[in-house]
């Protein structure tokens, strides 16, 4: 079962999604461990980041323009390569 998936999406779907309208986070180079306990799907404006599921089964890399989704009760780590600023939406 794929927890965490990262793809680009057109002008339009960021638009229709109403990206511009979520909340901002921002985070410098770092490695930390990190769980969800509800689904986040967020939108990278800046950086990249590489982020590993706990059992180390599913890796996901992602950077500017990528949509990035990560399942409810996910346990990862996650390494800023490049300061990460992002678009993101709980629930």
């Amino acid at each position: 079962m794929e927890r965490m998936k990262a793809e680009k999406i057109s002008q339009e779907e960021f638009k229709k999604m109403g990206i511009n309208s979520w909340p901002i986070w921002e985070k410098g180079v770092s490695v930390f461990d990190w769980s969800y306990g509800e689904k986040e799907t967020c939108y990278i404006l800046e950086g990249s980041a590489i982020v590993i599921s706990e059992d180390g089964e599913e890796e996901v890399k992602f950077g500017p323009g990528d949509l990035v989704t990560f399942n409810e009760d996910l346990k990862c780590k996650w390494e800023i390569i490049e300061p990460i600023k992002k678009h993101y939406r709980m629930g």
